[in-house]
């Protein structure tokens, strides 16, 4: 099951870097930048996160909010945000509930290999939790233009 653009955020609880609890509601009255990376620390997830980072200017003056989720705990988190100077809140889904009820959680080939694993997705939604959009290949060096351009 994956999300289709007009579908509703799915209902979610899972914790922030601070083990704080985030839930859908919690993101509704913004427009919503979500995406989703494998691993924390890893070459594509940095890149990516620091492209989100030095263009996080440019999504606050479009009334965007960011949020990053991985299947990384909280505390991992925290070492990602603190290492990278990330500005926005990273979010934890260790039983990819989320990420599955997102389509971004299922098969992909590693080193030739068929695996389960997260999916690198970004979603965009509108204020009311209305989704807008779904960029399906990301350019983890370029990813602020892909979501703003």
């Amino acid at each position: 099951m994956s999300l289709q653009i007009g579908d509703r955020m799915p209902r979610f609880s899972v914790l922030n870097q601070d083990s704080e609890v985030v839930t859908d509601k919690d993101l509704i009255g913004k427009p919503t930048v979500l995406y989703v990376y494998p691993k924390d620390s890893t070459p594509g997830c940095t890149a990516e996160a620091c492209n989100l980072r030095d263009n996080y200017h440019s999504f606050l003056a479009r009334g965007f909010q960011v949020y990053g989720i991985s299947k990384d705990s909280p505390a991992s988190h925290q070492r990602f945000i603190a290492k990278y100077e990330l500005p926005f809140p990273l979010l934890s889904d260790p039983t990819a509930e989320l990420l599955q009820a997102l389509g971004a959680y299922g098969e992909k080939k590693m080193y030739g290999k068929t695996v389960m694993g997260t999916l690198r997705k970004t979603f965009i939604f509108s204020a009311d939790g209305t989704l807008e959009r779904i960029i399906e290949k990301v350019d983890t060096k370029n990813h602020s233009e892909q979501v703003l351009g």
